[in-house]
């Protein structure tokens, strides 16, 4: 079933490095510290840490298999698996298509940020007004074409040659950078509590929503049901050891989280006089709250550059990810090759994206069920199209194939220590969990139950 022709990593650590590239992008920086702020802190914390090494092991151990088992993308590996699920595969694919635009016009607001405080205007981007003025103009499609550009040319250069060469680079810099701001924050005067707040966990504040919101945040941080670990899995080695590779790229992903809470939570913290609610939802942490606090800090003009590096280096390790499985699935499918395959991938994904960036200048008026476009289309493929892969995926592994078709998998470079659990996760607990996730994530949308 394997293609023999088929690129790969170069080793394990090539593997892991990519993968874990993938899982950290900006869900990890900005959404987990605003989700932990939210959710009491340290609970959502220990919550988090079970959830990773349960629910994240036995999804991402599975997409993994069947991608190394199969030797295909999202589409031929459900396919190979079993012709009736072809359609999984599918959808799946259709996940990161719809992501990779709007996902990269976000990180060209990122760029513009690390400008601003590299050209000495970042006490002008802490501004009430700056984030909302430069949205609404044109100006952010020039950024957004200097990400999409950059992820393009690191696809097209390869798996080894591109992705693994630049995730070599870019993850242990992501690392350091994540200690140094980290480090920096918690040491700041008053930041103490922060911390507290954030390490401690306060089982008063534990309820079903923390878990359904720990549990979101996982699903999402570790790059699962968008078909992405099942296409760098095509490309990993029969000796590599499978299961440990999982657990290194959850330590990696959830690693990162953390710290992104220990640089975020502890400064806000401070700056704020201690509300949890300073740590606002979405683009109004990163691009409004976040400038303000480096402008109060001492040296806050060389944090800001350090963090919207970090942040620039995260959102393109997983920009990266998502446009390869794309291309992955449409070089599987036809015989074009992968420049060929890149460019109108690339084409594809600048018309959407366009779409998405000027959905808050001149094209702000037209909404889809009450969204603007960006908005839509995180909605549809995050909280509709990626619970339903994953929970098909759960009933093909569980019920269709069975489970030892993964652990025979899992097994040929290594003893499965965690076969019990997998399978046990994989039959019972994910399908419910992912089945609540999605009730829970449409009735957020409509109004009807906020998480």
């Amino acid at each position: 079933m394997t293609n023999e022709k088929r690129s790969s990593f170069t080793g394990k650590l090539g593997f892991v490095l990519a993968a874990a590239g993938s899982a950290v992008g900006l869900g990890n920086i900005w959404r987990f510290p605003y989700l932990a702020a939210k959710y009491g802190g340290g609970i959502f914390l220990l919550v988090y840490l079970v959830l990773a090494v349960t629910f994240g092991f036995a999804l991402m151990t599975a997409e993994i298999a069947i991608g190394r088992k199969t030797g295909l993308s999202a589409i031929g590996a459900f396919k190979a698996l079993n012709k009736r699920f072809a359609f999984v595969g599918w959808i799946a694919a259709l996940i990161p298509a719809i992501i990779l635009p709007y996902y990269s016009v976000i990180g060209g607001w990122v760029i513009k940020y690390l400008w601003a405080f590299l050209s000495g205007g970042g006490a002008t981007a802490a501004g009430d007004e700056y984030f909302g003025s430069f949205i609404s103009t044109g100006e952010p499609i020039l950024w957004f074409m200097i990400f999409m550009g950059a992820t393009a040319l690191i696809v097209l250069a390869g798996v080894e040659k591109g992705i693994e060469k630049v995730s070599k680079f870019m993850m242990p810099v992501l690392v350091v950078l994540s200690i140094v701001i980290a480090i920096y924050s918690v040491t700041m005067p008053g930041a103490i509590d922060g911390v507290r707040y954030y390490l401690m966990p306060d089982f008063s504040k534990f309820s079903a929503t923390t878990v359904l919101a720990a549990m979101g945040q996982l699903f999402y941080s570790m790059s699962l049901a968008m078909g992405i670990m099942i296409t760098y899995g095509s490309y990993m080695k029969k000796e590599v050891n499978l299961e440990s590779s999982v657990s290194q790229i959850e330590i990696f992903d959830t690693g990162i989280a953390f710290l992104a809470g220990l640089m975020i939570i502890p400064a806000v913290f401070t700056f704020s006089g201690g509300t949890p609610e300073a740590l606002g939802k979405g683009p109004s942490l990163m691009f409004v709250t976040l400038p303000k606090v480096f402008e109060t800090m001492t040296g806050g003009t060389a944090i800001g550059i350090a963090f919207f590096l970090l942040v620039l280096f995260a959102a393109l390790t997983s920009s990266i990810s998502l446009m390869e499985t794309v291309v992955s699935i449409v070089c599987d499918k036809t015989s074009l090759s992968r420049k060929a395959t890149c460019l109108i991938v690339f084409l594809f994904s600048v018309a959407l994206g366009l779409i998405s960036s000027l959905g808050y200048g001149p094209l702000a008026n037209i909404k889809i069920i009450g969204m603007q476009f960006l908005d839509f289309f995180d909605f549809v493929s995050n909280s509709v199209l990626m619970p339903i892969v994953a929970f098909l995926t759960c009933i093909v592994v569980g019920y269709v194939i069975k489970p030892s078709a993964i652990i025979d998998e899992v097994k040929l470079s290594s003893p499965f220590k965690r076969e019990k659990l997998f399978v046990v996760v994989i039959k019972y607990f994910a399908p419910i969990c992912i089945v609540l996730i999605l009730i829970s994530s449409v009735l957020d949308v409509l109004g009807i139950f906020k998480i």
